[in-house]
């Protein structure tokens, strides 16, 4: 790709008549910045942007599980390891568990996330029954507990199995469909939605002095890549969640500018999911070396994000996200949300 165009998002109530709606939701652009690889940057109007793009940008994003992606949705991340960098052990039982999950719901999550593989920097890959035999139990007794979808944090293919066969309707894979080659055949098969990652390298190594070309531009191309994989492999772009993956093979550096410059993953045309929660780059930002104590500098990442259209927060705070998306929404809009 020659140029990219990432739109300047506003939310003014007064919109121009000239204006576009970004994916179709209350957000709206007039203006764009084409990104070149030489380093260019170059604030254009909308008749510069490539009318395939344009569209890509503009039109309104399907529903994914039953989710309309109108408004900011909450995934909320439900751990079931030893070893996470946030809450590791804190939910490995599955009445732990579905009491913590049954806890997001009341609180305002949207759908749930649940991983048995610790992906946090330098962590080893887990064999596959033990990640199943985490997951699985977990997965089933939930089903039965809450009414929000269910994904599974996955790479590998029998672990999307077994925890869609428990009841996970959506599969999360941080390698972003590189790590099983049999993942997005299988998804594709089932009418699987999915959410696809950026990562540079395992969580073994991908702290290992990561580099790019351009960080916002190569994550974008990897993304677009993998999109466009799984629709050769029969799954509709109607079906896929994109996440530029904040802290997977990054320093503090490429995860500002990924976050500065998320608006231009909507050139794709799928929903964004920002996975930013408690990650390190906040704790070192923010001066704040406790994962747990994160949830003011996660908050203000989170509403930043939405304030660009991103759709999906995948977060651990999920009352303090909600409450702060309510505030937000009700100084925007007015909306009260029946206070």
């Amino acid at each position: 790709m020659s140029s990219y165009f990432r739109p300047l998002v506003r939310s003014d109530r007064s919109a121009p008549d000239a204006a576009l709606p970004v994916a179709g939701g209350p957000r709206w652009f007039t203006h764009a910045e084409r990104l070149d690889r030489d380093g260019t940057r170059t604030l254009v109007d909308l008749d510069a942007i490539p009318p395939d793009m344009l569209t890509a940008i503009t039109a309104p994003r399907p529903a994914i599980c039953g989710l309309t992606m109108d408004r900011p949705r909450i995934m909320g991340i439900l751990n079931v390891t030893p070893d996470s960098f946030s809450d590791g052990g804190q939910h490995a039982s599955a009445a732990k568990s579905t009491a913590h999950g049954r806890r997001m719901v009341a609180d305002g999550a949207d759908l749930i996330d649940v991983g048995g593989e610790s992906t946090r920097p330098g962590a080893e890959t887990v064999p596959v029954p033990a990640e199943i035999s985490r997951v699985e139990p977990v997965i089933r007794a939930l089903r039965h507990a809450v009414a929000v979808p269910i994904s599974i944090d996955t790479r590998k293919s029998c672990v999307a199995k077994a925890a869609v066969d428990a009841g996970a309707t959506l599969v999360n894979d941080v390698s972003g469909f590189t790590h099983d080659k049999m993942l997005a055949p299988y998804c594709a098969r089932h009418d699987l939605p999915v959410c696809v990652m950026h990562a540079r390298g395992d969580p073994e190594t991908m702290q290992a002095d990561p580099r790019y070309d351009d960080v916002l531009l190569d994550v974008y191309d990897f993304l677009a890549a993998q999109v466009a994989m799984l629709e050769e492999a029969g799954l509709p772009r109607a079906q896929v969640l994109i996440d530029p993956g904040i802290g997977f093979g990054k320093t503090v550096a490429h995860n500002l500018a990924l976050l500065h410059g998320i608006a231009l993953f909507h050139g794709i045309g799928c929903p964004i999911l920002l996975g930013a929660s408690r990650k390190g780059f906040i704790g070192k930002l923010s001066h704040t070396p406790d994962a747990a104590k994160r949830a003011p500098g996660s908050i203000a990442v989170a509403l930043a994000a939405v304030a660009q259209g991103v759709q999906v927060l995948r977060v651990h705070d999920v009352a303090e996200t909600r409450a702060a998306l309510n505030l937000w929404q009700a100084v925007e809009t007015g909306e009260t949300h029946g206070a």
